[in-house]
């Protein structure tokens, strides 16, 4: 039954591949159990990431199968108003994915394939955006006396930042940023010490002076 009803599930193309969007998915189900159920629950939701949990019954109230999908909360232009929903479709078009539901081309939705997508190209350009602040903050840096070869200060760095490596071709968008705050806040401490050491010296030539 689950396969004649897949021959009527319409695909949308993403990046030269078909795939079935969730109501499609809801639809074929729908045909095989007219009075199933589909019940969504949130796993958990704190810190802006939601974890939603769905659960396809038969219409005898049997689990067909279960699927998850988690969201974060502004990681895509769709998820800085309703990371929540799309996180509900994901795991229902998972779900039903599981059960057999229009998977000729896998598991994932074209919903969730076109996420992860998108999500994948606000990821790059955010990466390219931190990149040229990774390069300026090194610079100052570096003009203030910071040896980056020196692997005492290389170690340092790494702890204080909770970063596995300064080579920011392998790290993600949250390493890159913890990494860059670092950077701020050596930039801000050495030019306090400037300022401390401009100030002492010109104490000084006032004393000099006076005396």
């Amino acid at each position: 039954m689950i396969a004649q009803a897949n021959k009527g599930i319409k695909t949308m193309n993403v990046k030269g591949n078909e795939y079935a969007t969730v109501d499609e998915r809801v639809n074929a189900y729908r045909k095989v159990y007219p009075k199933g159920t589909i019940v969504t629950d949130i796993v958990s939701l704190e810190n802006g990431v939601v974890v939603m949990k769905s659960t396809v019954y038969d219409e005898e109230k049997n689990i067909l199968a279960t699927g998850y999908a988690s969201e974060r909360e502004g990681s895509s232009l769709v998820n800085k108003t309703n990371y929540i929903e799309n996180c509900e479709t994901s795991s229902v078009g998972r779900a039903l994915g599981m059960c057999g539901f229009g998977i000729d081309t896998g598991i994932r939705s074209a919903e969730e394939i076109e996420n992860a997508l998108l999500k994948q190209e606000q990821d790059n350009e955010e990466l390219k955006e931190l990149s040229i602040k990774y390069v300026n903050l090194r610079t100052r840096l570096t003009d203030l006396g910071c040896d980056f070869r020196d692997p005492s200060t290389n170690k340092w760095i790494i702890k204080n930042a909770k970063v596995p490596t300064q080579d920011n071709r392998y790290l993600n968008a949250a390493q890159m940023q913890k990494l860059l705050d670092c950077y701020s806040q050596m930039i801000e401490k050495k030019e306090k010490e400037i300022v401390q050491d401009q100030e002492g010296e010109s104490n000084g030539h006032t004393e000099e002076s006076q005396g």
